[in-house]
């Protein structure tokens, strides 16, 4: 004889069916960055816009499907307090998320359109940066998933210590390839343009890294 389901238990169940969700959100987040990845280290660009456009519009959808539960979640009368401040963590997090996948499907796009044109040296550091932002986002899920504060602050501390450094130095080494070979300026500038993009992108991730870490630390005290 099964017990009988109490109204804690769908809420505990529609808690963690918004935690996959979200995980699911970082998940194809990544999948733009491999995309990414791959293109450039192949030098295979043909398609690569559409693919992160279809992995954009899926985040998109289940960016939502959780506004819709998460409010659903804090309205409820059956809400703690600890449960509210997750679903206000999550809630919050949705649109910096969004932004993730907006500035992926940008650098897909201008990435096929000018693949054949950009420069190698200001790109060298573009795969690092990809590599960076890949781990940062596997981490900010270990983070969500386990509970683990240290894993957030190790997502702040990836960007801040290297990838800033690596669009910097993306940044000095297009500008330096402009002034010795003008020729090269829409190159050079477009290579800036999609480090800056990936930059921005790590931006988004940390500031759902310090939501996650603010909350975990509230809720393990």
């Amino acid at each position: 004889m099964t017990g009988k389901v109490t109204a804690r238990d769908v809420h505990d169940a529609d808690r963690q069916n918004v935690t996959a969700r979200f995980v699911r959100m970082l998940s194809l987040a990544l999948e733009q960055v491999l995309l990414i990845r791959r293109a450039l280290v192949g030098g295979q660009y043909r398609g690569l816009g559409k693919a992160t456009h279809s992995l954009e519009w899926e985040l998109d959808l289940l960016e939502r499907e959780l506004e819709d539960a998460c409010l659903g979640l804090m309205s409820s009368g059956r809400t703690t307090q600890e449960e509210l401040r997750f679903s206000l963590m999550i809630f919050r997090s949705l649109a910096d998320l969004e932004r993730v996948g907006d500035y992926g499907r940008h650098v897909g796009r201008d990435l096929e359109a000018i693949g054949s044109q950009l420069i190698s040296g200001p790109l060298s550091d573009v795969v690092p940066q990809l590599d960076l932002l890949a781990q940062m986002i596997e981490r900010l899920s270990f983070a969500l998933t386990e509970r683990d504060v240290t894993a957030a602050r190790e997502v702040m501390q990836i960007d801040y210590e290297d990838v800033d450094a690596l669009f910097e130095q993306i940044q000095r080494a297009a500008l330096t390839r402009i002034l010795e070979q003008p020729g090269d300026l829409e190159a050079g500038l477009k290579a800036i343009q999609m480090a800056r993009s990936l930059e921005r992108l790590g931006d988004h991730l940390v500031n759902v890294a310090e939501r996650v870490e603010a909350y975990l630390q509230i809720a393990q005290s």
